[in-house]
């Protein structure tokens, strides 16, 4: 991949829509407030529209709601079929767009996919993709300093330093490299507060989370002689504790606490479908068991969404299709 060859697009069309995938995360998030930040500052139109609305524990990122719309068919139709360009962030596979994807894909405007995942889906005229990135932020941390000859700001530091932090772990997952850490080191030259970002994201919320949480781990089971732990959240248990489904942003990584477990599973049931988070280590591939329910992802991290699914049948499922990906 050459940054460079890219460039001109961003310069070539005036009215963009930047959209990233269901349930958002810091990386998606971050990667669309810091590129948002320079095309507006380039004069362009930009909007921000996703599926779902930014999770309690980004709103700093957008805190007056002012920046990213929430996708309503009556008036985004228009906006997504109008617009020069399409850029999708952290995702390049369009069922990751919910509700979004059909207008996505029948609007004539010019389609960017900047992501980091493996195994595309053909749907874009242009793929920015590494995937050798741990973060999509990484990526466009590389396109905005090649656009603005290394002059960031304060906004995009904190937008790309919450999409690197988050979907590094903290700088503990194994994409994590030397090129991590001096982008990191850049951006900290700018106006970003690692205590405050990290608090934000990972140490303020409801009570009621630790509720759920704890409810969560009581459901941890053990599978395969121990290499397989699963934990599970019926929908019944959200009304329980008065959380929603963001509230279980990262409980999927207690599952790999269990020292001798490789593959770790959750199950989230919601009134219309069923999330499936798959973490692995080692040698094991949880993106090709991913893809067996129509999911995607890294090789150590992935997520599958099933309209409709039954929760007990597709645990069964699951648990029945992980030996083959064990070493």
């Amino acid at each position: 991949m050459d940054i460079g060859d890219f460039l001109p697009l961003f310069s070539k069309y005036n009215s963009f829509v930047l959209t990233t995938h269901l349930n958002p995360d810091g990386d998606g998030l971050g990667s669309q407030i810091a590129l948002r930040e320079y095309l507006i500052a380039a004069g362009k139109n930009v909007r921000c529209i996703n599926h779902n609305p930014t999770p309690r524990h980004y709103k700093f990122l957008d805190p007056d709601n002012a920046i990213i719309e929430v996708y309503d068919s009556s008036t985004h139709n228009l906006i997504i079929h109008e617009a020069d360009c399409l850029i999708v962030m952290d995702t390049n596979v369009p069922s990751r767009l919910g509700d979004m994807a059909e207008s996505i894909s029948q609007s004539p405007a010019v389609k960017i996919v900047i992501d980091h995942h493996l195994d595309k889906d053909e749907f874009a005229d242009y793929y920015i993709v590494d995937e050798s990135a741990a973060a999509t932020g990484e990526i466009v941390y590389l396109l905005l300093n090649a656009l603005m000859q290394n002059k960031l700001n304060d906004t995009i530091a904190v937008g790309l330093y919450t999409a690197i932090m988050t979907d590094t772990g903290s700088y503990r997952f194994p994409k994590t490299n030397r090129n991590t850490h001096l982008m990191t080191a850049e951006l900290l030259k700018y106006n970003v507060d690692p205590s405050k970002i990290y608090r934000e994201v990972y140490e303020r919320g409801p009570v009621n989370r630790l509720v759920l949480l704890g409810k969560t781990l009581s459901s941890l089971q053990l599978h395969h002689n121990g290499r397989v732990a699963t934990m599970t959240v019926p929908k019944n248990m959200f009304k329980e504790t008065r959380t929603d489904i963001v509230e279980t942003d990262g409980f999927v990584n207690y599952t790999m606490q269990v020292d001798t477990v490789e593959i770790g599973l959750l199950f989230t049931e919601s009134e219309n479908d069923v999330k499936i988070s798959f973490r692995a280590r080692g040698d094991v591939r949880v993106n090709e068991l991913a893809k067996e329910f129509n999911g995607n992802g890294h090789q150590h991290a992935a997520g599958a969404t099933i309209p409709g699914g039954d929760l007990d049948d597709l645990y069964k499922q699951v648990i029945e299709a992980t030996p083959k990906y064990l070493p």
